[in-house]
């Protein structure tokens, strides 16, 4: 059974690190730091989409972009290759990073292992708790980064980008997806996305 007083201090000590995010964003009407707001969503997400959550999974889910500014994308080559790497990369990172949190707060190695496994994506596919943490993710992205992506990329991108997002999820996250309180713009790409 999970020690809820232990997972609250895992999930403080992860808030405590991801506090330190340089960068911004606004979420639902509050400026706070990127990574926090976003590991705090995911969570949220998780507790949504899965009904009595594991503690690993809850913790993988506070835990997916740990410290993430500490390793830019800049200082990877450019070009898909090198995203790929940097995106590889920040998965070990992140898993070192939460075990170290864990150890600390007294985990056992088997549940360290777990978290990590979860945060790196492995057994995408096939395992549930992987799935929903990835459905939690690509929640997260699509409420927080369709404005800062539309910026960026014009209408038909965008819809690429999001199809590419939504073939990721479950039916039950595509679901919640059409339910996020977008812009109407945003909103009705997201539905065209779904039609195929």
């Amino acid at each position: 059974m999970a020690d809820p007083r232990r997972l609250r201090a895992a999930l403080a000590a992860i808030d405590a690190a991801n506090a330190g995010d340089p960068r911004r964003i606004e979420v639902r009407g509050e400026s706070r730091p990127k990574e926090l707001a976003q590991a705090q969503l995911a969570t949220g997400w998780v507790e949504t989409l899965v009904t009595n959550p594991s503690e690993a999974l809850l913790l993988a889910a506070r835990a997916h972009h740990l410290r993430r500014w500490e390793s830019p994308r800049a200082a990877y080559p450019a070009g898909r290759a090198g995203y790929h790497r940097w995106r590889k990369d920040l998965q070990g990172f992140h898993a070192r990073c939460v075990g170290e949190i864990l150890e600390r707060e007294g985990y056992a190695a088997a549940t360290i292992a777990r978290v990590q496994d979860i945060v790196q994506k492995k057994g995408l596919g096939s395992d549930p708790e992987v799935q929903a943490f990835e459905d939690a993710l690509c929640l997260v992205f699509l409420e927080t980064q369709l404005r800062e992506l539309a910026e960026r990329l014009d209408a038909e991108k965008l819809l690429a980008v999001i199809r590419k997002t939504l073939k990721k999820m479950s039916p039950a996250a595509v679901a919640r997806a059409r339910e996020l309180p977008l812009d109407p713009e945003h909103a009705s790409l997201i539905e065209r996305a779904t039609m195929g």
